[in-house]
């Protein structure tokens, strides 16, 4: 067999965003001529250790179902969460990886996803070199928390924003019809930056100035100051609408609800509960009435509210990783960097994994108000041009028509 193939999968958290790279992935290599075959491993790194694929080349041949994929929520392949060991430890998954890579003639490996993702890109990386193989291994970033380093910002992140931005606004009209004082407390997804909770100051306009108050966790979060921010808020409004990160931590760095969570494979607290939390903490102490919502995971599949800029710029993503892969180039993450705010333009390059994996981007604290509960303009103008365009969605009888699913069911 003389092909030479690539591989692409996915892992870590669902975006409205991840797919549209895929199909970028899947472009690119219909585009250049020098793989014969996009294979897809089912449930990331897993598939590979599983011997699951599929073979993309076959089943997504036309531009209506390249499309259909672009748009189509969470990930088409399937997701995991698995650390890979320290090779220096044990190197029995590496050896068989590398034999799978080996066997089916792969040439390029590309991994879309967000911080634990690109620690895979790292520790293959580093066992690509050590074996002196000459597979090319990239990362492509996405996450909705925003939180990559050496990229502007991460696809899926855009799309998530505007469902937070839409959501906070629909939520201050349903408040605002009872004359009565209420405080609502919207949780938000985000365990070590508040991007997505901050995106939610979106919402205002001309008549809403909700949500009133933003807790982020690049601040020390203070239950006290909290309640004396909701008592002024109430002084002048009926509805106190609060938007608050589920990663707020106090002075001493831990996070409110730190008590009750458990831990993933790679160690993050597995985080629940904040809203609920600071709801307890306003009945008994101000005795209003109040509510507790968390978006949870709609933030994160509301394909239906995409950000179009958020799906170009993740498709260009997954074609630019193909590219660079004819260059040469391995060991790296795709990025894209903001040349110009207005108008808005970014150009695509790369940056070297070792730089990016297990780190995490915070807001700068000169973008949020020194009371530390509200964002200042910067933030603002960072944020407005992500959310921007709608994406077409195909429906039928009244729901959107995704791409089906069917590989990622078990098999009875």
């Amino acid at each position: 067999m003389n092909q030479t193939n690539c591989m692409v999968a996915q892992s870590g958290g669902p975006t409205a965003a991840i797919n549209a790279s895929l199909a970028g992935v899947i472009s690119g290599v219909q585009k250049s001529g020098k793989y014969d075959i996009c294979y897809g491993a089912i449930n990331g790194i897993l598939g590979i250790l599983n011997e699951n694929y599929l073979n993309l080349s076959e089943k997504i041949r036309d531009s209506q179902t390249l499309s259909r994929l672009k748009v189509t929520p969470a990930m088409y392949l399937g997701s995991c969460r698995h650390k890979l060991p320290n090779y220096k430890d044990d190197d029995s998954a590496y050896v068989f990886i590398f034999n799978q890579f080996a066997r089916l003639n792969i040439k390029a490996f590309f991994y879309i996803g967000g911080n634990d993702s690109m620690d895979t890109v790292l520790k293959l990386s580093e066992y690509a070199a050590k074996i002196k193989s000459d597979i090319r291994i990239i990362g492509i970033p996405k996450t909705i928390d925003n939180d990559l380093l050496m990229i502007d910002h991460t696809p899926g992140f855009g799309s998530a924003a505007k469902y937070i931005a839409s959501t906070m606004l629909e939520i201050a009209h349903d408040t605002f019809i009872y004359a009565v004082k209420s405080v609502t407390i919207v949780e938000i997804m985000g365990r070590d930056a508040g991007w997505l909770t901050a995106a939610s100051a979106l919402a205002r306009n001309e008549y809403n100035t909700a949500p009133h108050l933003i807790y982020l966790p690049e601040v020390p979060f203070d239950k006290e100051q909290f309640l004396n921010d909701i008592r002024e808020k109430l002084k002048a409004l009926n509805n106190v609408i609060v938007a608050v990160s589920e990663g707020i931590r106090d002075e001493k760095g831990e996070y409110i609800t730190a008590s009750h969570a458990a831990f993933d494979q790679f160690g993050h607290q597995q985080l629940s509960g904040a809203g609920k939390a600071l709801e307890f903490l306003v009945k008994e102490n101000i005795g209003v009435k109040v509510r507790s919502v968390e978006v949870n995971v709609l933030q994160r599949c509301a394909a239906h509210m995409a950000s179009a800029t958020d799906l170009d710029e993740a498709f260009a993503l997954g074609e630019k990783a193909v590219s660079l892969s004819e260059e040469g180039i391995t060991a790296a993450m795709v990025t894209l960097n903001r040349t110009s705010n207005d108008p808005y333009t970014v150009s695509y390059s790369h940056a070297p994994i070792k730089d990016i994996a297990n780190e995490a981007k915070s807001i700068p604290r000169d973008w949020i108000n020194p009371r530390g509960n509200d964002i200042l303009p910067p933030l603002y103008d960072y944020l407005k041009p992500l959310v921007q365009g709608e994406v077409p969605v195909e429906y039928n009888n009244g729901v959107p028509v995704y791409m089906p699913v069917e590989h990622l069911k078990p098999s009875l």
